[in-house]
């Protein structure tokens, strides 16, 4: 279960990631010279639905993983500048907070000397 939920947080993060390119080139063209609304229509509300998956997978997996108050806190605030959850997700799994892989053995420590 806890693995699925971290797959999951994981996917959710690199969507909304990708939402967040597509909702920027949207308001690029809204905005732009071709001004057309199509792409922030579209895009608008599956970055929406996206953030609010991402929040609810970091809730769900700060409690599974117990993440501390801090790192969570830090992990919802990355929702909101655009492509923070990516730069969050890779700093949270080198430093463990994800677990390891489903399938992936856990390296041992090289052995010194």
């Amino acid at each position: 279960m806890r693995d699925k939920v971290t797959r999951l947080y994981v996917a959710a993060a690199i969507a909304e990631a990708c939402s967040w390119l597509g909702l920027l080139v949207g308001m690029l063209v809204k905005y732009g010279p071709p001004e057309n609304e199509l792409g922030v229509k579209i895009f608008g509300p599956i970055h929406g639905g996206l953030f609010v998956a991402y929040v609810l997978l970091v809730l769900a997996v700060a409690r599974l993983r117990r993440w501390s108050l801090p790192a969570t806190v830090v992990a919802l605030a990355c929702a909101v500048p655009p492509f923070a959850t990516l730069i969050f997700e890779r700093w949270a799994r080198r430093r463990g907070m994800l677990g390891t892989a489903a399938g992936r053995p856990t390296r041992e420590p090289a052995p010194v000397g």
